[in-house]
């Protein structure tokens, strides 16, 4: 049979643990000790909450980021390509007249 952790080399009834043993001061002190690690734990999971949500946050600020950028960048080559086409165009009637 296996131990009282599972441990299949120990067996529940070698008597590692008396119950008699621990009075209720010990046991008083054990639930003191378990409160304070699961406020730990709380503690620890709302920041753990905190910090993914900032994360969250900083992650779509530089997606939205590199997005306008992106579009920022694709528009001002638009505007060099229709620029540089409009130069390229005759602007005066004379000027077609020259060209023909």
């Amino acid at each position: 049979m296996s131990g009282p952790n599972g441990d299949p080399n120990i067996s529940s009834e070698d008597g590692i643990i008396d119950d008699d043993e621990f009075g209720e001061e010990e046991y008083a002190a054990i639930n003191s000790m378990l409160d304070q690690i699961n406020s730990y734990l709380d503690d620890l999971e709302e920041r753990n909450d905190t910090l993914n949500g900032k994360l969250h946050e900083l992650l779509e600020s530089n997606r939205q980021a590199r997005l306008d950028f992106r579009a920022e960048l694709l528009g001002s080559t638009t505007q060099e390509k229709h620029h540089a086409a409009e130069e390229s165009l005759p602007s005066k009637p004379d000027q077609l007249e020259e060209n023909k």
